[in-house]
């Protein structure tokens, strides 16, 4: 066809065209890496309720904004996390040491025990904080796939390449033991193995998928070291690449937009100089 180039085909360009409101699929994994892993690890030592509350609130409006929304997606941030925070927080508040807090209000005394309001603050502030670590890592985990992350890291990062490629298809044996598993399960029940009956016979059941498990396990990694025999993998220092997996402009400008964010959001608060309780 006249007038063609010679383009190299982009799974990121054509995402983008199709899915533009979605736009955390299509920024490269290492820029949502890099945007949160400083306030990440900040948020580890900080003791006040409004900075991991902040950091929560910003990676429920990204998710939300530029993911795509599931009732999966929505059961997991509507229920599961903020069940999981209330558990911490009261479990956490059960653990401090009375003598910590004991200069703060009673909230609730049963007998000699007494529920004091700095305890179940502290409760309240750890349960922020995992949450908020937790939220900010959904934001590149929900939003990318261990294939993107591999080839970004020996892309950009210059992993080498038998480390990267090596870790993805250790990665990739996942859903396939996955899929021998229900293999297996299937065949037992077409030949009406059940393992006999009673409380065990869930143990008995497992026990015999092992030996096939692992048999099927070896029949695949010899599949996939003969492959990669074939193709010369480790033979020389680098390796052209099928997918690329580019570090754009739009990239760099969320990189930078969330470390700015984050930086401000310690400095609004500033944790360090509030008291415990």
């Amino acid at each position: 066809m006249s007038g063609s180039t010679g383009t190299a085909f982009d799974p990121y360009a054509r995402l983008t065209a199709t899915a533009p409101h979605q736009f955390l699929y299509a920024l490269n994994p290492l820029a949502k890496v890099a945007g949160f892993a400083p306030g990440m690890v900040l948020l580890v030592f900080v003791r006040d309720l409004a900075t991991p509350a902040a950091f929560l609130a910003l990676a429920y409006v990204l998710i939300l904004s530029g993911a795509r929304v599931t009732g999966r997606l929505l059961a997991l941030l509507l229920l599961g996390l903020p069940l999981g925070m209330l558990a911490v927080t009261v479990g956490f508040s059960l653990w401090v040491d009375v003598a910590r807090v004991d200069g703060t209000p009673a909230l609730l005394s049963v007998g000699d025990w007494r529920l004091y309001s700095g305890a179940l603050t502290i409760g309240a502030a750890t349960a922020l904080r995992l949450g908020a670590i937790v939220a900010l890592a959904l934001v590149a985990g929900l939003t990318t796939s261990g294939s993107d992350l591999v080839r970004a890291s020996v892309q950009q990062l210059r992993v080498p390449y038998r480390i990267g490629y090596t870790a993805l298809a250790a990665f990739r044996f996942v859903p396939r033991f996955g899929h021998e598993l229900a293999v297996i399960r299937a065949a037992h029940r077409v030949r009406g193995y059940h393992g006999g009956r009673g409380p065990l016979s869930r143990i008995a059941r497992g026990w015999g998928y092992i030996v096939p498990l692992l048999a099927g396990a070896i029949r695949h990694a010899e599949r996939v070291a003969l492959a990669m025999d074939s193709r010369a993998f480790g033979a020389h220092p680098t390796r052209t690449e099928r997918h690329l997996v580019p570090f754009r402009v739009r990239d760099t400008v969320f990189t930078v937009a969330m470390l700015l964010t984050s930086a401000a959001i310690f400095l609004v608060f500033f944790p360090w100089q509030l008291p415990l309780s």
